[in-house]
């Protein structure tokens, strides 16, 4: 599970709207990503099922991290 989702920066982290990218969602509302996290360790699984690859993309480390749980939760939109 990514860490992102209990951090303060959630909604203006560069890695965060990476990860959306490579999800193909965002779920998240903000403008233009504006800070950089420091030290940051993204765990990628591949799963290969019926000739088809998907990847799932998770940050589990990041130095940046500073916790406000269920802020992502509550500030959800689809866009």
């Amino acid at each position: 599970m990514c860490i992102c989702i209990n951090c303060r920066h959630i909604y203006n982290c560069e890695i965060y709207r990476f990860i959306e990218e490579q999800h193909k969602e965002k779920l998240t509302k903000r403008v233009k990503p504006s800070f950089i996290p420091n030290d940051t360790i993204l765990n990628i699984n591949i799963d290969k099922r019926y000739n088809n690859i998907t990847f799932d993309w998770d940050l589990i480390e990041c130095l940046s991290f500073i916790e406000e749980p269920g802020l992502w939760g509550k500030n959800i939109k689809k866009y």
